[in-house]
C-alpha cells in the first residue's frame, strides 16, 4: 500500500474526477493511498462531511476500505456499482447509507447573457431560503468561494455557487431559482454561466445531485454533464 503525499500524486494515480476532486484534502490535513490500481483519499472535511473517497478495481478498493474506512463520522464514498462489488469482498458486513448522484463534464461551454458573478451576496441567503433551503452551500461558508446570479428588475431571482473546487475539478453547488420565477430557464442560465467559468478555469466541472431529482438531472444533462450513481457505505451495526 503506497502513500500518496501530494495532490499531483493523486492525479497521476487516478483519472476519476471524483478522486481528483477529493485530492484537495491533501492541503487541508487529508491523506491518500494507492493499492493495486485503486486510490483512496481521506478528506477530514469536504462538503460538510468527513469522507473517504474510493475508486479503482474492487479488490484494491476493498483493501483500502479495510485499512482506512472506519472512524467516527467517516463516510466512505464510491460509485454504487463498485460499492456492491466491494461489500461482497469485505470480511465483515457493510451497508449502503446514502445514495445520490455525481455529475461531471469536460470541454468548453459558451457563457450565456444575463448572468454574472455577484459582488454582493446579501440577496443570496433569502433567495436560497425561498428556493432551496436544504442547499449545501451558503454565503460565508468555508469552501464556498463565489456566487453567480441572474437579476430581474434589480432583484436576484436565480443563483449558483462555486464551492469546494480542487486544482483541476471545479465544483458547482447552491443552485436556486425563486419560486415566483420558475419555468423561465433561469436555472439553466445561471448553471450554464457557472459551468462555463469552471470549465475555463479547471478543465472539468462537477456537482452532486439528489438521485431522485429528475428535473435537476435533466437540466444538467442538457448542459453536457454525465451522471453516475454514487453512495456512502457504513459498517453494519
Amino acid at each position: 500500500m503506497r502513500r500518496l503525499r501530494t495532490t499531483t500524486c493523486v492525479q497521476e494515480a487516478s483519472d476519476d474526477s471524483l478522486v481528483r476532486w477529493a485530492a484537495q484534502a491533501l492541503t487541508a490535513g487529508g491523506a491518500a493511498w494507492e493499492h493495486n490500481g485503486a486510490v483512496a483519499v481521506h478528506a477530514p472535511c469536504l462538503t460538510r462531511r468527513r469522507r473517504l473517497i474510493l475508486s479503482g478495481p474492487p479488490e484494491g478498493v476493498a483493501s483500502l476500505l479495510s485499512a482506512h474506512g472506519r472512524g467516527v463520522d467517516l463516510r466512505p464514498l464510491l460509485e454504487k456499482h463498485l460499492a456492491e462489488q466491494v461489500t461482497e469482498l469485505m470480511p465483515t458486513p457493510w451497508v449502503e447509507d446514502k445514495p445520490f448522484g455525481w455529475m461531471d463534464r469536460t470541454g468548453t461551454l459558451d457563457p450565456p447573457d444575463g448572468a454574472r458573478w455577484l459582488q454582493n451576496t446579501d440577496e443570496v441567503g433569502p433567495l436560497l431560503e425561498a428556493a432551496n433551503p436544504s442547499s449545501w452551500a451558503w454565503p460565508g461558508e468555508k469552501g464556498v468561494t463565489r456566487w453567480a446570479g441572474v437579476h430581474e428588475n434589480d432583484t436576484l431571482v436565480a443563483t449558483a455557487a462555486e464551492a469546494w473546487s480542487s486544482t483541476d475539478v471545479g465544483f458547482m453547488m447552491g443552485v436556486g431559482v425563486h419560486p415566483a420565477h420558475t419555468g423561465k430557464g433561469l436555472g439553466y442560465r445561471v448553471c450554464q454561466f457557472v459551468t462555463s467559468s469552471l470549465l475555463t478555469l479547471y478543465g472539468t466541472a462537477a456537482l452532486f445531485v439528489e438521485n431522485y431529482n429528475t428535473t435537476a438531472i435533466a437540466l444538467y444533462r442538457k448542459l453536457g454533464y454525465t451522471y453516475r450513481d454514487v453512495t456512502t457505505i457504513l459498517p453494519a451495526a
